[in-house]
């Protein structure tokens, strides 16, 4: 049973990243990213969608996790830096859930490094010996 685990957990932690894919092309939000002071936002938006969908397949497929982990962080750390910067905001509200989305994000960057250490773990494509090069 405890072998399901990992699985479990890198299929939880990824549902964000592939979840919200489309969003990130939608006119919106790349206005949105822009109105946050987020530069090139016709390109980086966009890109910024594809680097999360890699990331977040790779890590629920459990194949090069770890190169897809460090996906995750190359995304999450300017995303948390533009986009929910709390200590900008003035309005009191607006500061509350901002805050609230930069500490998710930490708490998402956390579980990305300890992917980056640890790796997927069982029930894996990269603990799969025919594709890992290793023998039975």
């Amino acid at each position: 049973m405890k072998k399901y685990l990992p699985l479990t957990g890198r299929i939880l932690f990824s549902l964000i990243f592939l979840m919200t894919v489309l969003s990130h092309f939608k006119k919106t939000t790349i206005a949105y990213a822009e109105s946050q002071g987020v530069p090139f936002s016709d390109l980086l938006v966009p890109l910024s969608a594809i680097i999360a969908f890699l990331g977040g397949l790779s890590i629920t497929l459990g194949y090069k996790a770890r190169i897809g982990a460090w996906l995750i962080v190359v995304f999450l750390v300017p995303v948390s830096f533009y986009m929910h910067a709390f200590w900008s905001e003035s309005d009191p509200m607006k500061m509350q859930m901002q805050a609230a989305n930069f500490m998710k994000n930490m708490g998402l960057l956390g579980g990305a490094l300890l992917i980056c250490y640890f790796g997927s773990g069982p029930l894996s494509l990269d603990n799969k010996p025919e594709l890992s090069g290793r023998v039975s």
